[in-house]
């Protein structure tokens, strides 16, 4: 007779699947030439343009957003997960990037886009399912003619701040 032993941990081998749809992000870099940043940013708010695909990729949501300030949301959920059972410093970069990025294109009138040049990132916890509601705020520290600096505050459900950034963006005239 043979007896047959449970694997240590089979249980958390099982697989799982997740699915998201996005829109055709050509239609919100077209309207760049003709809105200012912050007239972008409420429209995605308001729901009369579609949130970029990466919001739906990381599952970021309740975007708010006015001139020179940014925030972001974003529940920690299993699938954001590095091999060490957090979330993977790469996700929380995004989420960093989104709202410094944002909060400098919150600044830009129609015709000028921008770029991030750099991001410096600090993580002062792990990130766990656990943490409850992410917070992201992105705000402008000084906008120049070619560049802008930003930072973004990462903050758990707790409000205990998580991760910074910084960011130094190259602004552009869109053809």
């Amino acid at each position: 007779m043979t007896q047959t032993q449970a694997v240590p941990g089979e249980e958390a081998l099982r697989t799982r699947s997740r699915t998201f749809e996005w829109a055709d992000p050509a239609g919100n870099a077209a309207l760049i030439g003709q809105r200012s940043g912050l007239d972008l940013l409420r429209a995605m708010i308001a729901g009369e343009l579609p949130v970029p695909p990466v919001m739906q990729l990381i599952g970021a949501s309740r975007l708010e957003a006015e001139e020179g300030r940014v925030s972001v949301e974003m529940t920690a959920q299993e699938f954001h997960y590095n091999p060490l059972g957090s979330v993977h410093g790469g996700v929380l970069s995004t989420l960093l990037d989104t709202a410094a990025g944002c909060a400098v294109h919150s600044t830009l009138p129609a015709g000028v886009g921008y770029t991030t040049l750099d991001l410096s990132v600090k993580f002062l916890r792990p990130v766990t399912t656990d943490s409850g509601l992410l917070r992201c705020e992105g705000t402008v520290l000084s906008r120049g003619r070619r560049t802008a600096l930003a930072e973004a505050r990462l903050t758990d459900g707790r409000g205990r701040l998580a991760a910074h950034a910084t960011s130094s963006c190259l602004i552009f005239e869109v053809p």
